[in-house]
């Protein structure tokens, strides 16, 4: 895999190694992380390493996953952000869609990461990969992503469910991205 990074004023994206394994735990491990999840946190160090092996095997076959999100200040793993390609799964009727998404540790929310991270993801995945439209989605009660969404330029379309739990679908069309950078 080829060194990839891109930085923002605070932060650094990268693709996500096997060195992350102590820092993916500790957020997939936190049960509050995962209250609108499914509320199935891990449990061990090699889920933490089966689901970065899940991630490193996503960029090779798809071209594109997560990125393990770094603290430039601290240098220390605050979560993943970015791009995933959903081909595995079906939401809302589709399959084969992009989406943007940010998983934090909760001492690093509300510091704005999600955000910024995601302004880049857009950035990266309109210029860079050319792409035409992206898509977001995110329970109805998690009230901090459904703002963030909103926030980046998504566009709500409708609710659905996910596993019987209320969701809304958001998505960002290329022209619709490119009137807000102009």
């Amino acid at each position: 895999m080829s060194a990839f990074k891109i930085e923002t004023k605070r932060l650094i994206l990268r693709h996500l190694t096997h060195s992350d394994v102590n820092g993916m735990f500790e957020l997939d491990s936190n049960p509050i992380v995962h209250k609108y999840l499914g509320n199935n946190p891990i449990t061990t160090l090699k889920e933490a390493e089966k689901n970065i092996r899940s991630n490193i095997r996503q960029h090779k076959e798809r071209g594109i996953a997560r990125w393990a999100t770094i603290e430039k200040s601290s240098g220390e793993f605050v979560g993943w952000s970015g791009l995933r390609l959903n081909s595995d799964l079906t939401y809302n009727n589709r399959t084969n869609f992009y989406d943007i998404g940010y998983r934090f540790i909760p001492r690093y929310w509300g510091k704005g990461y999600a955000t910024e991270s995601s302004i880049v993801a857009l950035d990266y995945f309109f210029n860079t990969m050319k792409k035409d439209i992206l898509f977001g989605i995110a329970e109805t009660t998690n009230i901090a992503s459904n703002k963030i969404l909103r926030r980046i330029g998504l566009k709500f379309i409708n609710d659905f469910k996910i596993d019987g739990i209320d969701a809304k679908w958001y998505e960002l069309k290329k022209e619709d991205y490119a009137k807000t950078m102009s």
